[in-house]
């Protein structure tokens, strides 16, 4: 035991209120042909795509298998100054530097989300948390 914080599913994702009918006690299976799963996986994956892009520019690496099936491939320098450039590119030098590309790729994904849930995709923070706690209380009651 002791002051750190800890995972406990009972209190967090079980009680997050997913949008109606996209929850996680739901095989996704059985919502994959929903338009707003659909949105959310596009706008994640592409979101993804882009950080990796940047991350690991296809030029600085060269990608080998992993000798252990299941696992992704390993992303190798193509050389010294490659090797060099990559260690400043981290998620947080990235967030930190927060280009348009980014930010744009976070309003689609916000946006695919809001829409998910029947909201207007221009909330701010203090509206969607607000939104999101009255849905919690509206279905723990």
């Amino acid at each position: 035991m002791g002051n750190d914080p800890r995972y406990t599913i009972s209190r967090s994702f079980e009680t997050f209120p997913f949008p109606e009918g996209l929850t996680p006690d739901i095989p996704a299976a059985e919502y994959a042909d929903d338009s707003r799963a659909q949105a959310i996986t596009a706008a994640a994956v592409r979101l993804n795509e882009l950080r990796e892009n940047w991350l690991n520019p296809p030029e600085w690496v060269r990608r080998e298998p992993e000798v252990v099936a299941g696992y992704p491939d390993r992303l190798i320098p193509v050389d010294e100054a490659a090797a060099k450039n990559l260690k400043k590119r981290t998620l947080t030098n990235l967030y930190n530097e927060r280009p348009a590309w980014l930010d744009n790729a976070h309003r689609d994904l916000d946006h695919a989300v809001a829409t998910a849930y029947g909201w207007p995709p221009d909330l701010d923070e203090d509206a969607i948390l607000k939104n999101l706690f009255t849905l919690n209380q509206q279905r723990a009651g």
